[in-house]
């Protein structure tokens, strides 16, 4: 089976006193990024609400990994949960983590 796209998850503390904290303490948000180009093709993410998990999502596909200064921009400009500054935290793990698969020539160690 072959694949165009990789999946790389980042993980990132949730603040405290809202909903996803209760339940997971933690965030991950799952990318799947085309290998060659650094283009997110599909996204997906440990909030509670199936519209935040949605609107995440509508943000983060299209975007590259290469250039994160405008996906923090949208976050700044559209996002306004409490989770934010988590849900950047975790697309930067995922940024480095495909960095390093780039220069490894696909070798990832955890």
């Amino acid at each position: 089976m072959e694949h165009n796209g990789i999946l790389i998850s980042g993980y990132a503390r949730l603040p405290q006193g809202i909903t996803a904290k209760e339940l997971y303490s933690v965030i991950v948000v799952v990318i799947v990024v085309e290998k060659q180009s650094g283009v997110i093709i599909d996204a997906d993410c440990s909030l509670v609400t199936e519209l935040t998990k949605k609107f995440v999502k509508d943000i983060l596909i299209g975007c590259t990994l290469n250039d994160l200064e405008p996906i923090e921009d949208k976050f700044e400009e559209y996002y306004y949960g409490s989770a934010r500054k988590a849900i950047i935290s975790a697309i930067k793990t995922c940024a480095e983590k495909y960095k390093q698969i780039c220069e490894n020539g696909d070798l990832y160690t955890d």
